[in-house]
C-alpha cells in the first residue's frame, strides 16, 4: 500500500525555517558564551604564559615518548594563548540576533528565565529580550 503524501504549505515551510534560525541564532550565543567564559583559578598573564613556555622548552629535549608529545601540545597551547591576549571578543552581533530570536524560542520549548539564567545569559540581556522572571 502506498502512503499519501502531502505537500507541505508555504506557510509552514516559513514556519519551519524560522524555527531553524531561532535555534541557530540561540546556539550561537550559548556557544559564544562558552567560548569567552572567564576559567577558574588563577588569572594567566602573558609573563607567566611566557614563563611556563621557557620551562616547556627546557624539559623538551630530553623529553621521550608520551612526554614529548605532551609538551609539544602544551608548547603550541601556549603559544596560541600568547597570540590571543590582548584580543577582545565582539559578542555584539552574535547577541544582537540571540535577542531576535531568543523570546519566541523560550515560548516555543517552554524554557523559564531560571533556565536560561543558569545556561549563562546575564539579567541583563534576558531584559533586553523582554524575559521575565515571570515568564
Amino acid at each position: 500500500m502506498a502512503r499519501k503524501t502531502t505537500k507541505m504549505s508555504a506557510q509552514h515551510k516559513a514556519a519551519l525555517a524560522e524555527g531553524r534560525a531561532h535555534g541557530r541564532a540561540v546556539r550561537e550565543y550559548l556557544d559564544a558564551l562558552e567560548e569567552n567564559r572567564p576559567k577558574r583559578g588563577r588569572k594567566r598573564t602573558p609573563d607567566s604564559v611566557k614563563k611556563r613556555l621557557i620551562a616547556v622548552e627546557a624539559l623538551l629535549p630530553d623529553a621521550g615518548g608520551v612526554k614529548r608529545v605532551q609538551l609539544l601540545q602544551e608548547r603550541r597551547d601556549l603559544k596560541s594563548e600568547l597570540d590571543t591576549f590582548g584580543t577582545t571578543v565582539d559578542l555584539s552581533s552574535v547577541e544582537r540576533e540571540f535577542l531576535k530570536a531568543v523570546k519566541p524560542y523560550s515560548e516555543n520549548k517552554g524554557i523559564s528565565y531560571a533556565t536560561w539564567r543558569e545556561a549563562g545569559v546575564s539579567a541583563e540581556v534576558l531584559k533586553k529580550a523582554e524575559i521575565t522572571r515571570a515568564s
